[in-house]
């Protein structure tokens, strides 16, 4: 019958939860690196989006004499059209953006270093990117055919409008 050493129990669990501890504080800095450049390309890609609907129905809008309002309220509903086509290209571009500058700093090399995988580096993001793509599916079932509608009929509504004012040749 062999008896271990209490000694020798309570060094390799208190390396086990040393190794945990960094484990999860490596998680949560690839994280906040993430989210920053996320946030910033997601409403980076929403503006240029919002930016081309704006071009698009220019002629539609201009000289109708709309209130302040029904424009607000017409960009709000177009703007949850935009969500679907901004998240993956900012999810694209955020990761490319954090593992690039991982990778510049050379914080992946001692990550490797010390021994933790790529994958391990990675799965937070790709657990964070599955859950975006489930929020993202709730949202394109639920909330954008109710937007899809109401913009729709508010656009149309806008188009059938009269010209508040004539302009000559």
């Amino acid at each position: 019958m062999s008896c271990q050493n209490p000694l020798r129990v309570n060094s390799i669990t208190f390396a086990l939860e040393s190794e945990l501890q960094f484990v999860k504080k490596i998680y949560l800095y690839v994280l906040k690196s993430y989210l920053g450049p996320f946030v910033l390309t997601f409403f980076f890609f929403f503006f240029i989006l919002l930016m081309q609907f704006l071009w698009k129905y220019i002629d539609d809008l201009v000289g109708k004499g709309l209130e302040a309002d029904v424009i607000a309220q017409l960009l709000f509903y177009a703007s949850a059209t935009f969500v679907p086509l901004a998240l993956p290209l900012a999810i694209l571009l955020s990761s490319l953006m954090t593992f690039g500058n991982l990778g510049e700093h050379y914080e992946l090399v001692a990550m490797k270093a010390s021994g933790i995988s790529v994958w391990k580096v990675m799965r937070p993001l790709v657990y964070l990117s599955f859950l975006i793509s489930i929020l993202a599916f709730v949202f394109s079932n639920n909330v954008l055919p109710v937007a899809n509608l109401k913009f729709q009929s508010l656009l149309y509504d806008v188009r059938q409008q009269k010209l508040a004012f004539n302009i000559k040749a």
